[in-house]
C-alpha cells in the first residue's frame, strides 16, 4: 500500500497532493471525539450504579418500576455515548473555472495596443521608380524624410510638414538608385545609376563631393558606420569608403555574384549584412584578421534578398526576407550562423523593421496583396495586416523615436502609427546620502 501510494503520488501536482491526503486524514480517523452536548451523564451515573442493582433485585416490582421511571424521565435510550456525524466533503478550494476569472489577470498587465488599420498620412510620390533592387527611402535623426523620385531627391520635414528639394541630376547622371542619412542627420548620400555616390548638406542644400571608382554600375544600396559610407553596386562589389579622406577606397568586400539590392550595419558598427540579387547573405565582421573575407556565407533564400534588419534588442540577431520565389522570413545568429526560424509569408518581402518598444517586427511586401504585416516575436502570430496601397511596399522607414513608419509605393507615401507611443523614461535614482555633504 505505502509503495502504490508513492507511484500515484508521483503524478499529480504538490498542491492537488495536499488536499488529498487532507480528505483521506478525514475518512479513515483513527479515534472517535465524543460530541458532549449530546451526552446524559446523569442516566449514565444511573445505568452504572442502579442498573447492576435492579439486576441482583428480579422481582416484578423492580422491574415494573424500572419501566414506569425510564417513562417518565424519558430514559428509553440505549446510546450513552453521541458521536459526530460523518463530516462533510471538503469544500473546493480552486473552482475549475478558476483561470477565467477577472481578479487572475496579472495587476501590472499592459493593456492592449491599439493599431489604426488606415495609414495616418498619405502624401503623393510622383515618379517614384517600381524597382525591387533599389533604396529610394530614409528616415534621417532630425527627422527628415528623404525620398527620391527619379533624378530628384525631395526632402519632407516631418516636424513641421514642409518639403524642400535637395538636389536634381542630369538624365546622363540619373535617376537616383539609392539614399541614405549620415548619422547626424544633416549629409545625406546619394547614389546615382552612373556608379557615382554623391554627399549633399541637407541644411544649406549645398553638395559637398562625389565618390567615384568605387563600382561599375549602378549603386543599389548604402549604409552608414560613423565616418564609413559603405556602397554596395550592380557589379556585386561592396565597397567601404571613409569620407574624411581623399582617397575614400579603404576595404572592398568580394562575395556577391550579382547586384547588391541590401546593406545594413548592426548597431555595434562591428558586423555588416549583405544581401544580393544571386540569393546570398553574407555576414561580415570587422574584427576578423581578414574583414573583407566573409564571416558567414548563408544559402537558404531562393530568391534575392534586399530586406534585411538587426535586432534592437537581442545581439547578433538578424531578420532577413527573400523575393518573389522565396517569400519567406528568417532569423539568423550570425555569431554562429545557425537559421533560428523560417516563415513563409506568401508573398514577396521587400523590407523588414523591428519595433524599438517592443518584441515586433513589421514587413512590408509585393504581390500579391501589398500589404505590411505586423508580427509578435518570437512566435510570428501575424498580429495586424495593413492594406493601405495599391502596388508593392518597396521601400520602409522608422522615425527617430521608433513609432511612425513611412512606407512608399505605387507613387504613394504613407505613414502609419503602427508602433505606438514609446515607453516613458525613468528618471535615473538617486543615489544614496546624494543630499549629504559629508558623514560624519
Amino acid at each position: 500500500m505505502r509503495s502504490s501510494y508513492t507511484l500515484g503520488s508521483q503524478s499529480r501536482c504538490p498542491l492537488e497532493e495536499r488536499l488529498l491526503q487532507k480528505k483521506n486524514s478525514r475518512e479513515n480517523l483513527d479515534r472517535f471525539i465524543p460530541n458532549r452536548s449530546a451526552m446524559d451523564f446523569d442516566f449514565a451515573h444511573y445505568m452504572l450504579t442502579q442498573g447492576r442493582k435492579g439486576k441482583e433485585n428480579p422481582s416484578r416490582y423492580g422491574r415494573d418500576y424500572r419501566k414506569q421511571l425510564a417513562k417518565a424521565m424519558n430514559l428509553n435510550r440505549t446510546r450513552i455515548l453521541a458521536f459526530k456525524n460523518k463530516p462533510s466533503p471538503p469544500v473546493e478550494l480552486f473552482p475549475s473555472n478558476f483561470s477565467s476569472f477577472p481578479q487572475d489577470k496579472p495587476a501590472n498587465s499592459k493593456p492592449q495596443r491599439h493599431i489604426p488599420l488606415t495609414p495616418q498620412t498619405t502624401l503623393d510620390a510622383p515618379h517614384l521608380i517600381d524597382d525591387y533592387y533599389l533604396n529610394l527611402l530614409d528616415w534621417g535623426s532630425s527627422n527628415v524624410i528623404a525620398i527620391a523620385l527619379a533624378n530628384t531627391v525631395y526632402l519632407w520635414d516631418a516636424t513641421d510638414h514642409s518639403n524642400s528639394e535637395a538636389a536634381t541630376f542630369d538624365v546622363e547622371m540619373g535617376p537616383v538608385t539609392s539614399v541614405s542619412w549620415a548619422v547626424d542627420g544633416r549629409h545625406i548620400a546619394v547614389g546615382l545609376d552612373n556608379s557615382e555616390v554623391q554627399l549633399w548638406d541637407s541644411t544649406t542644400k549645398q553638395y559637398l563631393r562625389t565618390l567615384r571608382g568605387c563600382h561599375r554600375s549602378r549603386v543599389g544600396s548604402l549604409a552608414w558606420n560613423n565616418h564609413i559610407l559603405t556602397t554596395g553596386g550592380m557589379d556585386g562589389r561592396i565597397v567601404n569608403n571613409d569620407v574624411r579622406i581623399r582617397s575614400h577606397i579603404v576595404e572592398t568586400y568580394r562575395g556577391h555574384e550579382r547586384e547588391v539590392c541590401g546593406l545594413k550595419w548592426s548597431a555595434s558598427g562591428q558586423q555588416l549584412a549583405s544581401g544580393g540579387n544571386d540569393n546570398l547573405l553574407h555576414i561580415w565582421d570587422n574584427r576578423s584578421v581578414a574583414p573583407t573575407q566573409w564571416l558567414h556565407r548563408l544559402e537558404d533564400h531562393t530568391a534575392a534578398v534586399k530586406a534585411l534588419a538587426w535586432c534592437p534588442f537581442q545581439r547578433n540577431l538578424l531578420a532577413s526576407g527573400g523575393g518573389g520565389n522565396d517569400r519567406c522570413i528568417k532569423f539568423w545568429n550570425t555569431h554562429t550562423g545557425a537559421c533560428l526560424n523560417s516563415v513563409d509569408t506568401g508573398s514577396q518581402v521587400c523590407a523588414l523593421l523591428w519595433n524599438m518598444n517592443e518584441r515586433e517586427l513589421l514587413s512590408s511586401h509585393g504581390f500579391t496583396q501589398n500589404q505590411l504585416t505586423l508580427w509578435k516575436y518570437p512566435s510570428m502570430v501575424r498580429i495586424a495586416e495593413l492594406t493601405g496601397h495599391t502596388s508593392r511596399v518597396l521601400y520602409m522607414a522608422q522615425s527617430p523615436n521608433g513609432c511612425t513608419v513611412a512606407s512608399a509605393g505605387g507613387e504613394r507615401l504613407n505613414f502609419w502609427n503602427v508602433f505606438g507611443d514609446p515607453e516613458e523614461v525613468k528618471p535615473a535614482p538617486k543615489e544614496p546620502f546624494s543630499h549629504v555633504n559629508r558623514i560624519r
